[in-house]
């Protein structure tokens, strides 16, 4: 009878192990290459140090944590356009959606500077 009860448990334990969801891996869109791109930027401006590499990694990572991969690109798109001047630059700071675009990667950033700085 013992025997039967513990086959019969061990048959439920699996049954639920199977039915179980699998852990919630956290999204990871962005690209090794964006990652490292900004990694090297970041210590351009914050040192070429060890302390500087390990912020710059916690910054890139808080910001993807916030941001996905896609609205990352589309923002860095349009400011590197804007920076460039000249007259199709004017679209991308006076259109509303552009900006509001730029505006989330913007708090991303500040939320990563709280975080990693």
């Amino acid at each position: 009878m013992a025997r039967i009860f513990l086959v019969a448990a061990a048959l439920l334990v699996q049954a639920h192990v199977v039915n179980a969801e699998p852990a919630q891996v956290p999204v990871n869109d962005y690209p090794t290459v964006a990652r490292a791109d900004y990694v090297f930027g970041c210590m351009q401006v914050n040192g070429q140090t060890r302390e500087a590499l390990e912020r710059c990694a916690c910054s890139i990572d808080t910001i993807a944590s916030l941001l996905p991969y896609q609205k990352y690109e589309e923002a860095e798109t349009i400011m590197r356009v804007r920076q460039r001047g000249g007259k199709n630059a004017s679209m991308f700071v006076s259109t509303p959606a552009l900006r509001a675009k730029i505006d989330d990667l913007k708090r991303a950033q500040v939320e990563a500077e709280l975080v990693c700085f």
